[in-house]
């Protein structure tokens, strides 16, 4: 039987090594990465990006299971050696299995795992999966044996309170995972002008759109040579010169890669005093811009002042509505009575990808559940606005609606 035992807590040992080694990449796993694979039809980045929504109770679940696996993976070891020794050496060979354990179970596993980041933790997706589960339901069984036990009063204020921090510190961990590439203007979305054109047509784009940074264009929209404020135009004016080439009046511009992590961005922003950066993809070309203000609206939530006109989010018209793809699935959910899942995408844009599983052609349509989604504008590889219509309900009750 001892040689049974001793092999039986090697298989838990390896099972809790590894469980160790794929939690450590998975918490090192940007969920921004695995969504990006996910939509590339990886199924265990799907399963991996699932999991990393929740990343408040993620640690603690696997926790739990990974020291149940170690206590349970020490027990017949210890039963073989007792049977085996006694005295000194006994004790000695329990040392050394403690030591081992630690090492092979816990030391080892996390390294290896914090070095590989994204592909063990897909590798591993499933067991994830399952330890998530299983030390989730653990915890909840613990927590609600100490609600049983304690205080009922007040119950309903702390329940409200604890929401309240826990919404603020996933918002903080969400930012700290999130890429510049999520919360950019995209270039087809960007305002500029060549460098040749005159600061005349600078102030008209400036009146127009209401923008106080405009990037300054080279040789094509991959191309941006500088960058000019409005400022710089109002104090041309007021000095009283006539039209100049924008050229004159462009400042050096602030470039940044499309993966770089937004808080470190922010952080470089308030040090520099920039207030806009040139987003470059890896072949150097230009991915979008990206404001002082985009970066705090990921942590905060949008900020809106008198000047905003943007247009609704929202537009109903014959035979359904006009959404913009960054209207949230409980928005529409709430907007038509449905019940479409939100785990994976919290966006319409990201809710027609998943119905796609890959980037959709304009014009290209879907159903889910009777409700009719049509991709009316995609822009590379962004859903720009989507055309919702309630198929299985006729027109006299659609337009009641």
């Amino acid at each position: 039987m001892t040689p049974l035992a001793f092999v039986l807590s090697g298989v838990l040992l390896v099972f809790a090594g590894a469980l160790r080694a794929g939690g450590a990449s998975l918490i090192r796993t940007p969920r921004a990465d695995a969504l990006r694979d996910a939509a590339a039809d990886n199924a265990a980045a799907a399963r991996v990006a699932h999991l990393l929504e929740d990343r408040v109770r993620l640690q603690p679940a696997i926790s739990v299971v990974h020291a149940a696996m170690l206590v349970a993976a020490t027990l017949p070891a210890a039963w073989a050696l007792t049977a085996l020794l006694s005295g000194w050496l006994l004790a000695g060979a329990l040392v050394a299995l403690a030591v081992a354990v630690v090492f092979l179970g816990e030391l080892l596993p996390r390294g290896f795992g914090r070095h590989r980041p994204r592909a063990l933790a897909y590798r591993l997706s499933r067991l994830l999966d399952l330890a998530t589960r299983i030390g989730a339901r653990a915890a909840d069984m613990v927590s609600d044996f100490e609600d049983d036990e304690g205080p009922a009063e007040d119950a309903e204020q702390h329940d409200v309170d604890d929401r309240r921090e826990i919404d603020l510190i996933s918002s903080v961990i969400e930012f700290s995972d999130t890429l510049v590439r999520e919360v950019m203007v995209p270039r087809t979305d960007m305002v500029t002008i060549e460098q040749t054109r005159s600061s005349e047509d600078m102030l008209d784009l400036v009146v127009e759109h209401g923008f106080s940074r405009i990037p300054v264009l080279g040789d094509g929209p991959d191309d941006i040579v500088g960058m000019v404020y409005a400022k710089d135009l109002l104090k041309l004016m007021d000095e009283g010169g006539g039209p100049v080439q924008v050229s004159s009046l462009m400042r050096e511009p602030y470039y940044v890669p499309e993966t770089k992590l937004v808080a470190a961005l922010l952080r470089e922003m308030q040090l520099n005093q920039t207030h806009l950066a040139v987003v470059v993809d890896e072949f150097g070309g230009t991915a979008g811009l990206v404001t002082i203000e985009d970066l705090l609206e990921e942590l905060v939530g949008e900020i809106v002042d008198e000047y905003d006109t943007e247009a609704p989010l929202v537009e109903v018209v014959d035979g359904g509505w006009i959404v913009d793809g960054r209207l949230s699935v409980d928005d529409l959910n709430a907007l038509l009575g449905t019940d479409f899942p939100d785990e994976e995408w919290d966006t319409v844009a990201g809710l027609v990808l998943e119905l796609a599983g890959r980037v959709p052609i304009e014009g290209e349509q879907f159903e889910h559940d009777g409700v009719i989604l049509v991709a009316e504008r995609v822009q590379g590889r962004r859903v720009g606005r989507v055309r919702v219509s309630l198929g299985a309900l006729p027109r006299a009750e659609l337009e009641q609606a």
